[in-house]
C-alpha cells in the first residue's frame, strides 16, 4: 500500500509573493516614518527658539515615559512613571527657562521639589527595592532629559561665549548633531550590510561591524564638510572633528541602549513611530552625543 503525504505544501509562489508584498509595506511605511520625522526634527530645530523647546519638551516626555516603562518590567522595580515622567520634564523645563531668562534663579524649583517627593515616598511606600527605585528615577532625569535640556543652551546662545563661538546660529549646531547621527546610520548601514565582516561589540550588538562604523564615520564626514561650505561656523576641521564626536559617542550611545534592551529581554523600546521602533531606539545616539558635543563646543569657546 502507497503512503500518502497529507501534509498540505505551501505555494512558493503564493508565499513568496504574500511575504515580498509584507516587506513592502513595511518598507513603505518605514519610509513614511523616516521621511515626516526628518522633516518635523528639521522644521522644529531651525523655525525657531520656541519651536525647538517645544520639539524636546515632547521628546523628553514621551522618552521618559518610555524609558520608566521599560524599567517597570524588571522583577521588583517600581518607578512611580508619572511623577518621574514629570520630573524629567521640569528639568528639561528648568534649562529652558533658565536659557531664556525667564526666572533664572528659580527656574528648577518645580523640578526640585518633584526629586525630593519621589526621595521621600520611598521611604513610606514599603516597596521591595528602593534604592533601585531612587537609582532608576535619577538615571531617567540624567540620562534622557539633561541631554536634551543642553540642547537649549546650544539654541538659543543664552551663553555668551557659545553664542559668539555660533555667531548667534546655535540651530545650525543641534541640526549638525542629529545630520551626522543620520549620516553615520546611514553609511553604517550600507557599509555593513556590503562589506561588514568584523563585529564591532558581537557581546551587546551582533549586527554591528567595525567596517559599517568607519563607513558611517566617513558618511558624517563628508556632511561636515557639507556644512562647512553652506554654513562657515567652524572652520573644516573643526567641523570635522564635531562630526567625530558625534559618531564616537553616537555609537556609544547606542550600545549602551543595546545593552539596556539586552537586560530587559526586548527588542524595541516602544513602537510608537512605525517602522522605527520607540523614541529611545531613535534618539540613543543622541543622549550620549549632545553631551559629548556640548563638552566639545565649550572647550572650542574657551579657547
Amino acid at each position: 500500500m502507497t503512503n500518502i503525504d497529507t501534509t498540505r505544501q505551501p505555494n512558493p509562489s503564493i508565499t513568496g509573493g504574500a511575504g515580498g508584498g509584507s516587506k513592502m509595506k513595511n518598507l513603505i511605511v518605514r519610509t513614511l516614518t523616516g521621511i515626516i520625522f526628518i522633516v518635523v526634527m528639521i522644521g522644529g530645530i531651525l523655525y525657531s527658539p520656541l519651536t525647538t523647546a517645544l520639539l524636546f519638551a515632547l521628546i523628553t516626555v514621551l522618552s521618559a515615559w518610555e524609558f520608566t516603562g521599560i524599567m517597570n518590567r524588571q522583577e521588583d522595580v517600581e518607578l512611580n512613571r508619572f511623577i518621574t515622567t514629570v520630573a524629567a520634564l521640569m528639568l528639561y523645563l528648568g534649562f529652558f527657562g533658565y536659557t531664556m531668562a525667564i526666572s533664572p534663579t528659580l527656574a528648577f524649583l518645580p523640578w526640585l521639589v518633584s526629586m525630593v517627593y519621589l526621595m521621600i515616598a520611598e521611604l513610606y511606600l514599603q516597596r521591595q527595592r528602593p534604592i533601585v527605585n531612587w537609582a532608576l528615577t535619577m538615571m531617567a532625569q540624567l540620562y534622557i532629559a539633561l541631554p536634551f535640556g543642553l540642547l537649549c543652551i546650544l539654541r538659543t546662545g543664552s551663553d555668551l561665549e557659545l553664542y559668539q563661538l555660533l555667531h548667534g546660529d546655535g540651530a545650525i549646531a543641534v541640526l549638525a548633531i542629529f545630520v551626522f547621527l543620520w549620516c553615520s546610520d546611514t553609511g553604517a548601514y550600507c557599509t555593513g550590510s556590503l562589506i561588514g565582516r568584523h563585529k564591532l561589540f558581537p557581546r551587546i550588538s551582533p549586527a554591528k561591524s567595525w567596517e559599517g562604523s568607519l563607513g558611517g564615520a566617513v558618511a558624517a564626514l563628508a556632511a561636515s564638510q557639507v556644512f562647512n561650505y553652506y554654513a562657515p561656523v567652524f572652520n573644516p576641521l573643526e567641523w570635522a572633528i564635531f562630526a567625530i564626536v558625534v559618531v564616537f559617542f553616537g555609537t556609544w550611545g547606542d550600545l549602551i541602549e543595546s545593552l539596556l534592551k539586552r537586560q530587559i529581554g526586548i527588542k524595541d523600546s516602544g513602537n510608537i513611530l512605525p517602522g522605527h521602533g520607540g523614541m529611545l531606539d531613535r534618539f540613543d545616539s543622541s543622549l550620549l552625543a549632545i553631551p559629548a558635543v556640548f563638552i566639545y563646543l565649550c572647550t572650542l569657546a574657551v579657547l
